[in-house]
């Protein structure tokens, strides 16, 4: 793969946007920084005139940008999803610096999809949304004036994209082919949603999970999975064993629902002779 094609798997995803200026404004600082693949997810206004005056002549990234309904379906082809928190949740998620943000994407970039995900202007991002992420990204703003609008948090680490960029494009040739092909074959985001939704249900109906009460397993067990990062195919062997798990699971089932019936009828047997004693001994 060509370096070029580096910056074009880094995708800029911006989400339940308010405002379309916004919008174009991020469309710029992604251009200056060399990013084209914009996808919008549910904005609120989508982008018309005002965007484009902002964008100041990267119109065609406006033009190109993709709108979704979900932000699952902004991801789903993605291997690597880092998520912005402007602070920390009440669950606790590996953390990028915007330099290490830019040097993990451009290094799974080669070989890989990333986005880099941007929430709402007043509220940033959900846990739920959050938690379709490997890992968090926070701007070390001055923590007594730490307003960054959200054109501004692109451009930062748009810049440090392009900065990790530059780093493995001037080096030798041998420098710059160790570094491809360094990302290992991970998952995009729909092959992980399926397993996640695979874990739930299984879970779930062993009991493990209280439908009523389901408490923050989930939540607890997407942290643990996405701090281990699991591979392709070491998801698939996951996928194994639930489905081996639900197959023998559903047997016992089977066979428990089997012998009720059969041990109803001993009982009744066992009943019936009792009878017939108590009346030949009276």
């Amino acid at each position: 793969m060509s370096h070029p094609q580096v910056l074009e798997n880094i995708r800029i995803v911006l989400v339940n946007t308010s405002h379309q200026g916004n919008i174009g404004s991020a469309a710029r600082a992604m251009k200056t920084m060399g990013l084209s693949d914009l996808v919008l997810v549910d904005p609120v206004e989508a982008p018309q005139s005002h965007a484009s005056a902002l964008a100041a002549g990267a119109t065609d990234i406006l033009a190109s940008a993709r709108t979704v309904a979900t932000l699952q379906e902004a991801i789903a082809d993605c291997q690597l999803v880092l998520a912005t928190s402007a602070r920390s949740r009440t669950l606790d998620w590996p953390m990028l610096s915007p330099r290490e943000a830019g040097a993990k994407a451009v290094g799974e970039a080669f070989n890989s999809k990333v986005a880099l995900v941007f929430g709402r202007e007043n509220s940033g991002l959900t846990n739920e949304e959050l938690q379709m992420s490997q890992f968090h990204v926070h701007i070390p703003a001055n923590p007594e004036y730490s307003s960054l609008n959200l054109a501004m948090a692109v451009q930062t680490l748009s810049y440090e994209m392009r900065s990790a960029w530059l780093e493995v494009e001037a080096p030798t040739a041998a420098t710059a082919s160790s570094t491809e092909g360094a990302a290992d074959n991970y998952p995009n985001g729909d092959d992980l949603a399926r397993f996640y939704a695979h874990l739930e249900q299984s879970l779930t109906e062993s009991g493990f999970i209280v439908r009523q009460h389901p408490g923050q397993v989930m939540n607890k067990l997407r942290r643990l999975f996405n701090r281990a990062r699991p591979e392709q195919n070491e998801l698939n062997i996951l996928r194994g064993m639930l489905s081996t798990y639900d197959k023998r699971y559903a047997q016992l089932l089977k066979t428990s629902s089997q012998q009720a019936p059969a041990a109803a009828d001993t009982d009744a047997v066992e009943t019936n002779v009792a009878v017939t004693h108590s009346k030949d001994q009276s």
